[in-house]
């Protein structure tokens, strides 16, 4: 991914705030999702936006937290309650209470993973997403200069 992580101890990024961890997390699993869109196909930049917004969506998450959660080790599942369960200061606009709750404990995740400089565990459980849902709308396009 960026290759400059933090590398926090494990207990200094327990410590760390569960919306902050949710907003780190949000910036690596979005890096992720438009670095695999790019390598799968060659759309128009609309394209890509546009697949990646339904990717990077709370209700996706939600939905992708389901294969995820009993892959948890024990210390990534009470990250995720933390981050679950932290009062935000902000709602979502277009997913339900439960399922923006929860993508922000899967956020939290990631970002406790990069914090800790575990790409490697990022990279396994964000290879858990079917392939399809990197297809854009117009399928994979060869790029024209």
């Amino acid at each position: 991914m960026l290759g400059g992580t933090v590398n926090k101890t494990r207990d200094e990024a327990r410590r760390e705030n569960p919306v902050a961890l949710a907003y780190l997390g949000d910036a690596v699993f979005t890096l992720f999702v438009r670095e695999r869109l790019v390598a799968v196909t060659s759309g128009k930049p609309s394209e890509l936006q546009k697949a990646s917004s339904k990717i990077v969506s709370a209700r996706f998450q939600s939905e992708f937290l389901e294969r995820l959660l009993p892959l948890f080790t024990e210390e990534e599942a009470e990250v995720f309650r933390r981050g679950r369960n932290a009062k935000k200061p902000t709602k979502s606009k277009s997913a339900s209470a439960g399922e923006y709750n929860r993508s922000t404990g899967f956020e939290a995740v990631l970002g406790f993973l990069y914090l800790i400089g575990d790409e490697s565990r990022i990279n396994e459980l964000l290879s858990q997403i079917d392939p399809s849902a990197f297809e854009t709308e117009k399928g994979v396009t060869a790029f024209k200069p």
